[in-house]
């Protein structure tokens, strides 16, 4: 079998907030994504609503490479909000944000999808994270495809970022998941006996005219219509970049982990998605706190102990893409905490669902602005080149 390539690429979704009233940029210049557009060609563009703005960085092979391009893309939005008075923060709820406030972005694909989805993509005021890593034989990636989602609810435990909506405390690590669950085709995805069972499920819908492509099914990691890798989806954004890189190399070190059991004649056991939802729950409300269901055993078990299990699973991997460095922190996130878990401890102690005092949420903004500028630096891990970048 020919070893896929691995390659690796990165999408993340940004808030626009107002340094002043840290409130959202409902409306921000049309000059502010021209120069984004013009120093980060083919790397940015706006997102559903006006508030948000989108990168994705180029084919990468590497932990560095990917870090590069992120730290650029902060950097340079960064820069050019700042003339306007404005900031991005990289988190996947706004503190205190209201959605109904928020107008969605003229374009035909954004005006379609507000007229069809009504309500429910009204309320998209929610940014994630995105992860394609190259696997060009559509029969491999259709296996390690139906495989990974059992790790999903892992990778979604170490990227919590949104544990507020709507100025409240909501008792989830990352609510951004729920207002997600509300469109159609989301959630984790079923299992398919081979592509062209998937090709055929997917076909149904494109022929009844209920959607125009594969690009229109929002699952936590789908097959990507436009590229030859799978894509993962189900984490939100991180205000440290290093947490992204970290996340971004375990699901890559991960599909690479299959990869060499299905070169051995092996493969990870496939689980009911009942079960699989069920930890994802869990991960959801409960971050790096969960305790996850260890199928196997029939009990729970601490994420923070399930770590090490995959750390060691992974390493031959890691050593293979030379990232060790950034493996090993995803140990730190889940001892350390997620952004959710240092946004809710500058809130302070509140019951779930009570509005929270104003003067705390503009900390957690001011919070979220400083993390995404800075980008959270590990002093373990090699710092980006000045010169970053490269599109």
């Amino acid at each position: 079998m020919k070893e896929p390539s691995f390659s690796i690429g990165v999408e993340e979704e940004y808030l626009l907030v107002d340094r002043t009233t840290r409130a959202l940029a409902s409306n921000p210049p049309a000059s502010l994504f021209s120069a984004c557009e013009s120093a980060l060609e083919g790397c940015v563009s706006p997102e559903f609503l006006r508030c948000q703005i989108e990168v994705g960085t180029p084919v990468c092979q590497s932990a560095a490479e990917v870090r590069d391009e992120l730290t650029l893309f902060r950097q340079t939005i960064a820069r050019e909000a700042g003339k306007h008075g404005l900031a991005p923060i990289a988190a996947s709820t706004h503190p205190f944000a209201d959605w109904t406030e928020q107008p969605h972005t003229d374009k035909a694909r954004y005006n379609e999808l507000a007229e069809s989805m009504q309500v429910v993509a009204k309320r998209l005021l929610i940014c994630g994270m995105h992860v394609h890593v190259g696997i060009e034989d559509e029969s491999l990636k259709n296996d390690l495809f139906n495989q990974l989602a059992y790790f999903l609810p892992h990778l979604l435990a170490l990227s919590t970022s949104s544990p507020f909506w709507r100025g409240r405390k909501t008792g989830l690590k990352s609510y951004r998941l729920s207002v997600f669950n509300e469109l159609p085709r989301t959630g984790l995805p079923e299992v398919f006996e081979s592509h062209n069972a998937y090709r055929r499920t997917v076909d149904v819908l494109v022929k009844a005219g209920v959607i125009e492509d594969a690009t229109k099914i929002w699952w936590d990691l789908r097959p990507s219509d436009r590229f030859p890798t799978l894509e993962m989806r189900i984490t939100d954004v991180c205000p440290r970049v290093e947490d992204t890189v970290a996340i971004a190399v375990l699901f890559r070190c991960l599909c690479r982990m299959l990869y060499r059991l299905r070169r051995a004649n092996q493969k990870w056991r496939t689980y009911s998605r009942f079960l699989i939802a069920e930890n994802r729950w869990q991960a959801q409300r409960h971050g790096v706190g969960a305790q996850l269901v260890d199928f196997g055993r029939n009990e729970k078990v601490a994420f923070r102990d399930l770590i090490d299990e995959l750390i060691e699973l992974v390493l031959p991997d890691a050593q293979f893409f030379g990232c060790e460095a950034e493996l090993m922190r995803v140990r730190e996130i889940a001892q350390n905490g997620t952004s959710a878990d240092r946004q809710l401890a500058l809130a302070g102690e509140v019951a779930e669902d009570t509005p929270l005092d104003r003067g705390k949420l503009d900390q957690v903004v001011d919070h979220l602005i400083e993390e995404t500028r800075t980008g959270g630096i590990h002093p373990a891990v090699r710092q980006p080149a000045a010169s970053a970048g490269g599109t």
